[in-house]
């Protein structure tokens, strides 16, 4: 079967920070998963979307496996005992006064 339009290359690994740009990769896999969603696309065009979107969801993934690994480096205690701190989206707040 020929397809009728070709699939857009795969995005670039995340470690290529010039070409990967992980919020323009969500903002199509959001696009991506909304045509799945509405159930009108033919089988061949959904089946490559599909694919597009797993590929898609694997950079992402590994984009923020490796910010996660960054930000586990810099918050190495000095004398290099990572340290679990639980998040709190207060702690950069004033508090009301």
């Amino acid at each position: 079967m020929a397809r009728t339009k070709s699939a857009p290359p795969p995005p670039a690994a995340p470690g290529d920070t010039a070409r990967f740009d992980f919020e323009q990769a969500m903002t199509e896999l959001e696009s991506v998963v909304a045509r799945l969603e509405q159930g009108e696309v033919p089988l061949e065009e959904a089946l490559s979307a599909f694919e597009r979107g797993v590929a898609l969801t694997r950079a992402c993934q590994q984009a923020l496996a490796a910010a996660e690994q960054k930000v586990e480096l810099l918050m190495t205690r000095p004398d290099g005992v990572s340290e679990a701190v639980p998040f709190d989206a207060s702690a950069g707040e004033d508090e009301p006064g």
